[in-house]
């Protein structure tokens, strides 16, 4: 089984999207009705998740997947911090998503360090003291 990019979904998640996909399916950015129901879905998702977290509701963002996560959490985080630093610290075994994040932002600057793995695929958490630097922002 592949499950690197999709898994299966549990059947109660199933169950309970199943309006959604057949009955209240509007866009949420939609100014039509069906897509203020579907906004209405949304903005109440957001808050329970926060309250499970204790977030903001303001703070919790849907993406479309895990790249799109990945690409906003790795450049989101660099760019609101380069005032205090320009330096990442990943693996060398990293998701693509994050990987291809790192390049991007060393071309516009940034500093990235790529730990290596042992054969476990773990990180010397020595290796990580070594590498942090006062410009480090992101591990």
């Amino acid at each position: 089984m592949d499950h690197a990019a999709t898994t299966p979904t549990d059947i109660e998640v199933v169950k309970a999207m199943e309006p959604y996909f057949t009955q209240k399916y509007g866009n949420p950015n939609s100014i039509h009705s069906l897509g203020q129901e579907a906004r209405e879905v949304v903005e109440e998702a957001r808050k329970k998740i926060a309250h499970l977290i204790r977030a903001n509701p303001s703070e919790i963002i849907f993406t479309g997947g895990g790249t799109e996560s990945d690409n906003f959490a790795i450049k989101g985080i660099a760019w609101a911090n380069q005032k205090k630093g320009n330096h990442i610290i990943t693996s060398k075994i990293e998701h693509h998503a994050v990987l291809r994040s790192c390049q991007f932002l060393e071309k516009q600057g940034f500093k990235v360090t790529y730990l290596s793995v042992d054969k476990y695929g773990l990180i010397d958490p020595e290796e990580v003291k070594k590498a942090i630097t006062d410009q480090t922002i992101l591990v």
